[in-house]
């Protein structure tokens, strides 16, 4: 047996049913962006089994992405979580068949309140479509499943045309990646857009000598503060230098190396600099990357030490 051809068919499939539905699109797409975008309240989301658990992921997208959405089971809504919905929120209910029992017993109920109601469904005759003030069509032609039974291709339409949902509604709003970000502090966007250099930056037990330090005494402080780098400052404390382990290592193959003479004859003249904490840490690790350096100093205006930004603080905090 072919499996390799199955799967390929049944992408090809479900592939075929979605760009048959996409021209198939007419004003009733653009009635639902209005009417969701109008509400006062939030988008409630429902449906049972396998239609279920695409308007939960459906709900997700959308509460993500700007509109206020949850998911809620048409028994729970019956049995008590009907008045999670109030007067100024919106129904999308999502059934193939357009006739699930449990959903079908919470439309008067919906109704009754002159809540607005998004449906999705097989037929806009369905009791489902029929309730709806706006009706999304996900007809399919065919399943992918050999007998042409099992939820695929019609469930693949449904997410799809949840996420056409979410993405006319962004586009609505103008919504952008630092809203997106503002919904997801903790994923890599939101660390992009929101982590400072100031959040993660070492401040305490800096490994720093003046520039008098011979360098076996440097080459101890480098070892004691575990960053492989030293910060040697001027007599005013101002950042003059920085000594890498790579510096050290150039200079015990240098002729004329001395372990008494200063460590700033061997250390780099030249460091890379932040001089504002505020800064993205995004935008230093662009630094870092661009000058394949590990450390950068963060300093005030006048080059006094405030901290240091080692390229694993970057690492251990997510940033990319």
């Amino acid at each position: 047996m072919d499996f390799k051809q199955i799967a390929k068919e049944v992408l090809e499939i479900e592939a075929n049913e979605l760009l048959s539905a996409s021209k198939k699109l007419g004003k009733e797409i653009e009635k639902a962006i209005e009417m969701i975008s109008k509400l006062k309240g939030k988008l409630i989301i429902t449906g049972v089994g396998k239609s279920g658990l695409i308007a939960a992921k459906i709900a997700a997208t959308l509460a993500s992405t700007g509109t206020s959405s949850f998911f809620i089971h048409p028994t729970e809504a019956m049995h008590g979580d009907l008045g999670m919905i109030g007067k100024d929120d919106g129904v999308l209910a999502i059934s193939f068949s357009g006739e699930s029992e449990e959903l079908i017993k919470l439309l008067p109920h919906i109704k009754r309140f002159d809540i607005p109601l998004v449906a999705m469904a097989r037929s806009k005759n369905s009791t489902l479509g029929r309730y709806a003030d706006v009706f999304l069509s996900i007809d399919v032609s065919k399943e992918a499943c050999p007998l042409n039974t099992a939820p695929t291709s019609s469930t693949t339409l449904t997410l799809a045309l949840g996420d056409a949902l979410g993405v006319c509604l962004m586009k609505k709003r103008g919504f952008k990646k630092e809203d997106f970000a503002s919904f997801h502090p903790g994923g890599s966007l939101g660390k992009k857009l929101f982590v400072k250099v100031k959040d993660i930056m070492q401040t305490s037990e800096l490994p720093i000598c003046d520039e008098t330090t011979p360098m076996k005494e440097a080459i101890a402080t480098m070892s004691e503060g575990r960053l492989g780098n030293v910060l040697i400052t001027d007599r005013t404390g101002a950042l003059k230098a920085i000594l890498s382990d790579g510096d050290v290592r150039r200079a015990l193959l240098s002729e004329g190396f001395s372990l008494n003479h200063p460590a700033l004859g061997y250390a780099g003249k030249n460091p890379k600099i932040i001089d504002d904490k505020n800064i993205l840490a995004s935008d230093a690790l662009k630094i870092v990357e661009q000058h394949k350096i590990q450390i950068l100093a963060i300093t005030d205006k006048d080059k006094k030490i405030k901290g240091v930004l080692h390229i694993h603080h970057l690492i251990e905090a997510g940033i990319k």
